[in-house]
């Protein structure tokens, strides 16, 4: 079978969190060549309509999707998979719509608040969008003390989470004042969101015959922080090697008989994510614990990154899955929706 894998392009000066569709489309065509088929890829820009003739001249059976943005703008996830529907080519993971919704954090909080899954209460976003949707966050005014993290509305991977310089405000009224402030670094939109001060965890999930195969839970553990640093997986703890977070914020998929009944709602929740927005193929669901043991959805990733050395493979490895058969899962499922 021809399989395309379709990507955002990237410039050699670009950032690390941008350059890694590199490594991640290396190791697909891996596996793809693994797995018998013929694989190529295609590095996608704005020029919809030269991806449009390249798709032409390649005639691919199926599109292998890992586009994360289009020049270097996250808000841009989702226009791949719509012209790929446009064209009427089969493509992995998320449909356009699924992406689209997922991508944009406070509709996929709206989502999760109607359908009565935890998710922290939240302020924004800034500038307003869709002003005609009843309010479902909540209202500053009537909101306790506590802290609150702006966020980027689109970018993912950390973007605009800088360790280094304060993140958090005590009031909601403060969050609210800061939303103007941050966004030029955030993306351009942004939202302030309840801050969960506890346990981090992230569910990855996979497509299997019978429906989607939750992976072994992992908790990102913060070792040696002190105790008044904040305890973030920031951009520097994804993508600054030589930074003391990301040498000390390794995953763990071991836990004490304790957890269990906490592991098992997180199980559940994620099931309930993939359900609620549509997902295939494969997803992350990422989770914060507070200090009374609820579990909150922070995020719903629906192409999580397929690095070898990131979170999804390391839960693959955690379930005995080969990262070429986790590739023909996702391919298989993708076929079948075709079909």
């Amino acid at each position: 079978m021809r399989v395309t894998i379709v990507h955002n392009a990237v410039a050699d000066d670009d950032a690390p969190d941008e350059r890694d569709v590199l490594v991640q489309a290396e190791a697909v065509q891996t596996a793809l060549h693994t797995l018998g088929h013929e694989p190529g890829t295609l590095p996608c820009t704005l020029d919809l309509s030269e991806v449009k003739h390249r798709l032409t001249d390649l005639r691919p059976d199926l599109i292998f999707n890992i586009v994360e943005s289009l020049d270097g703008k996250g808000r841009l996830i989702h226009v791949v998979p719509f012209l790929l529907d446009a064209l009427n080519v089969p493509y992995t993971g998320a449909c356009a719509e699924a992406m689209c919704l997922t991508s944009h954090k406070v509709l996929a909080k709206q989502r999760l608040a109607a359908a009565h899954l935890p998710t922290p209460p939240w302020i924004g976003p800034w500038p307003d969008d869709l002003p005609n949707l009843p309010p479902t966050g909540p209202d500053p005014a009537g909101m306790p003390d506590g802290k609150w993290i702006v966020k980027s509305v689109w970018e993912h991977a950390s973007i605009g989470l800088d360790e280094t310089t304060p993140l958090l405000c005590d009031h909601a009224d403060r969050a609210a004042t800061l939303l103007r402030e941050r966004a030029p670094r955030l993306g351009g939109a942004c939202f302030a969101e309840r801050f969960i001060d506890g346990r981090e965890f992230n569910l990855a999930l996979l497509a299997a015959p019978g429906g989607p195969q939750v992976l072994p839970p992992a908790e990102i553990l913060f070792e040696g922080y002190a105790d008044q640093a904040l305890k973030i997986v920031g951009y520097r703890a994804k993508w600054d090697s030589d930074s003391y977070e990301f040498h000390h914020t390794p995953r763990r998929f071991d836990f004490p008989l304790e957890d269990a009944a906490l592991l098992a709602r997180l199980r559940d929740l994620a099931l309930q994510c993939w359900r609620l927005f549509g997902l295939n193929g494969y997803a992350r669901v990422d989770f914060r614990i507070d200090a009374a043991g609820r579990p909150w959805i922070l995020e719903i990733n629906a192409n999580p990154c397929l690095s070898p050395d990131a979170g999804f493979a390391a839960a693959l490895d955690a379930a005995g899955i080969s990262y070429a058969g986790a590739v023909g899962r996702i391919l298989s499922d993708a076929r079948q929706r075709s079909a």
